[in-house]
């Protein structure tokens, strides 16, 4: 059962470094592809709520949509509403790297599921979103300052 998380953390890593390598030469790194993707996929989106869909907490989300912004890629706009609240666009530039950006998704997605049937696919999807709503449970425990009661003793001598 130990190694369920251990596989999840090694796909991650294999695919992050990856996209870290290809999308080098759009000056994108560490991540950031992620935050314009859901910034493509929901123009408007505000930089709190953003954070909280890829799990991030708001300091590291902020240098990330600064970098974007520097580069070109999104830009923010004042609410109309309320001028303290930024809304998050991307630009030209931004929506062109989105095109890329799905290919790559789409590619990653098909070499991961290579050999899977349908049926295996629908279920490690519904089996994922699960396991993720689980663990988002510890996740915004921890956001709080809060701790996580371990259920087993742990020695580390």
């Amino acid at each position: 059962m130990k190694e369920i998380l251990r596989e999840v953390g090694m796909i991650a890593r294999c695919l992050d470094a990856i996209s870290n390598i290809e999308f080098k030469e759009f000056k994108l790194s560490k991540g950031q592809y992620l935050y314009l993707v859901r910034i493509c996929e929901n123009p408007g989106i505000i930089q709190e709520k953003l954070a909280e869909m890829i799990k991030v907490d708001r300091t590291t989300a902020a240098r990330a949509i600064a970098k974007l912004e520097i580069e070109g890629f999104i830009k923010k706009v004042s609410n109309a509403e309320n001028k303290k609240i930024l809304n998050l666009f991307p630009t030209d530039r931004g929506k062109s790297l989105y095109v890329f950006l799905q290919r790559e998704e789409i590619h990653s997605t098909k070499v991961a599921l290579n050999g899977f049937t349908q049926e295996e696919i629908d279920v490690t999807l519904r089996l994922l979103r699960k396991m993720r709503k689980n663990v988002e449970l510890d996740w915004k425990l921890v956001k709080r300052g809060e701790k996580r009661e371990y259920s087993t003793p742990v020695d580390y001598s």
